[in-house]
């Protein structure tokens, strides 16, 4: 069992374009609607301090990391922030150590049997299947085939509530959602509602 089972459910909440002044209420609206995990992706303005703000008040059992994390010195940044997860768009095995090398739980980004083969081989915890809405649940099943049955699959792009189900019975074990979800300046109730619905829908299972 990986070690990011520990954190339920398996959802990330992909917060890209977050403010600092809209960072702890978007954040209490997740963490009470059942979201145990958040990702600031860091190619918007903020994330870091962000990410630091998130990891000051996130519960005990959450989980908060950086996205988008593609060099050696993104991943000492959100590290040295608070963050403990890292995601990124694509596998990187230098990115990959050193994530690991901190302590840090790591979700490459996949397109291919090759290199999901060679970040399960390189200690990933769990595998972002990206962009998903372009490869699809079928190419995620294929997949899932020839990888050992520890892997752990998470399809981001596209995920909604109402594809969710699609997507598990195709194998995936877990989601990343970001616009489906969240946007900047999204009201708290309608965020509340999203994130409520997800959360329904994973446990419905």
């Amino acid at each position: 069992m990986s070690a990011i089972d520990d954190y339920q459910p398996p959802l990330v909440a992909i917060l890209r374009g977050l403010t600092e002044a809209e960072a702890p209420a978007v954040a209490a609206a997740l963490f009470y609607s059942g979201f145990r995990i958040l990702e600031v992706p860091l190619n918007r303005p903020g994330a870091l301090e962000c990410i630091r703000l998130l990891d000051r008040i996130k519960p005990g059992d959450a989980l908060v990391g950086g996205g988008t994390m593609t060099t050696v010195a993104d991943v000492d940044a959100v590290h040295a922030a608070g963050g403990r997860i890292m995601v990124a768009p694509n596998f990187d095995p230098a990115v990959m150590q050193r994530a690991r090398a901190l302590g840090m739980l790591t979700l490459p980004g996949v397109a291919t049997p090759t290199e999901a083969l060679a970040a399960l081989a390189a200690g990933a915890d769990a595998i972002k299947w990206f962009p998903a809405e372009t490869l699809g649940p079928s190419g995620l099943r294929s997949v899932k085939t020839i990888l050992p049955p520890s892997a752990r699959l998470w399809p981001v792009g596209g995920v909604s509530a109402g594809n969710l189900h699609e997507w598990m019975r195709a194998g995936a074990d877990g989601f990343g959602i970001g616009g489906r979800l969240y946007e900047p300046g999204i009201a708290l109730p309608e965020l509340e509602s999203r994130a409520r619905e997800l959360v329904a829908a994973w446990r419905a299972r």
